[in-house]
């Protein structure tokens, strides 16, 4: 009985070493993934992940086989998750341990302040591991939800998403990300509303997030679009057409070819305001919470004119007069 003893110890401390020796020779071996995302489907197992590992030159059949006892063993191996994850080339046991984990990688699209929502659906094609269950501007218009008491919803979605970097995992609907666009805007949209000058000619939430639109797209300097936001709410005021190129472009759409003719500047369409008084339908491009702000409290000021320097910058006038003289500096070169 006492030699049985010994020698089913004796056994087990071979196990143990030939076990202890697996795992070392293991901590060394190196699984070089094809980075820099590597995606464990659904109900894959260890065994059929070896496999294919093993079919693609990655580890041999000796070293699979090993990972299988080693798993009898540690079964803890074997609990990975479905999931795309960031790898990079790595240790076998450290590839493991990050599929145990669940850390999958996360993925980012950015709408863009300035584009239109046209646009982002360009850049949405291009997204990595997404679900792209939108496929135009009017299924996106399925997606929104006006606030009742802002009167009837826009028949338009143009800029009623707010643009800004959204973070999803693999395979997520595009959908969601709109949808939690959208509702960032309205967020926004009513910060800047309950916060306006009172005396703005602005009724609506809609038409306060138009005007900003056409400061979106008037400038990139921010310092500057509370005194473009003053041009554009003085000419309203005083009934003068707002005269902008950016809404002329935005109704042109395809027409617009990269240069506005004398005949588009005359082009009845509804967002030609060198042809209509008063704001466009409705916005022309996804706006920042900088170019919200700014149309609801523009700086006060008599500019009713201004010209683009060349450098990003423009040059601001109260009467036609001193304007004419900015264009001739500024655009013909005279001083």
């Amino acid at each position: 009985m006492f030699k049985k003893i010994v020698v089913l110890l004796l056994l087990g401390a071979v196990v143990a070493f030939g076990l202890r020796n697996q795992v070392q020779q293991f901590s060394q071996t190196r699984l070089a993934l094809a980075g820099p995302y590597f995606e464990v489907k659904a109900g894959s197992s260890l065994s059929a992940l070896c496999q294919s590992w093993q079919q693609q030159g990655l580890l041999s059949r000796f070293q699979c086989t090993q990972l299988r006892m080693l798993s009898v063993f540690h079964s803890e191996l074997r609990d990975i998750k479905a999931g795309v994850y960031r790898v990079d080339p790595d240790l076998l046991l450290s590839q493991l341990a990050l599929f145990r984990s669940g850390k999958v990688a996360q993925f980012s699209f950015m709408l863009r302040e300035g584009e239109t929502l046209q646009q982002s659906l360009q850049a949405l094609s291009q997204a990595e591991f997404i679900q792209n269950d939108i496929q135009s501007v009017a299924e996106l218009q399925a997606l929104v939800r006006w606030p009742a008491e802002w009167g009837p919803a826009p028949s338009d979605a143009e800029a009623l998403f707010f643009p800004e970097t959204y973070y999803y995992h693999a395979h997520s609907k595009a959908s969601s990300i709109y949808q939690r666009a959208h509702q960032a805007l309205l967020a926004q949209l009513e910060k800047a509303w309950v916060q306006r000058d009172p005396s703005l000619p602005l009724k609506t939430p809609y038409e306060l997030l138009t005007l900003a639109s056409i400061i979106e797209k008037e400038t990139g300097v921010l310092a500057e679009k509370p005194l473009i936001a003053s041009v554009f709410v003085n000419r309203l005021r005083l009934n003068m057409k707002l005269q902008t190129d950016p809404t002329v472009i935005y109704g042109l759409k395809e027409r617009y070819q990269g240069d506005i003719t004398r005949a588009h500047l005359k082009d009845p369409h509804p967002y030609n305001t060198y042809v209509h008084f008063g704001l466009p339908p409705g916005p022309i491009a996804l706006v920042s919470a900088t170019s919200l702000q700014a149309a609801a409290k523009p700086e006060v000021s008599k500019m009713l004119y201004f010209v683009a320097k060349g450098d990003g910058s423009h040059q601001f006038s109260a009467s036609l007069d001193a304007h004419n003289k900015a264009v001739q500096q500024y655009i013909f070169g005279k001083k």
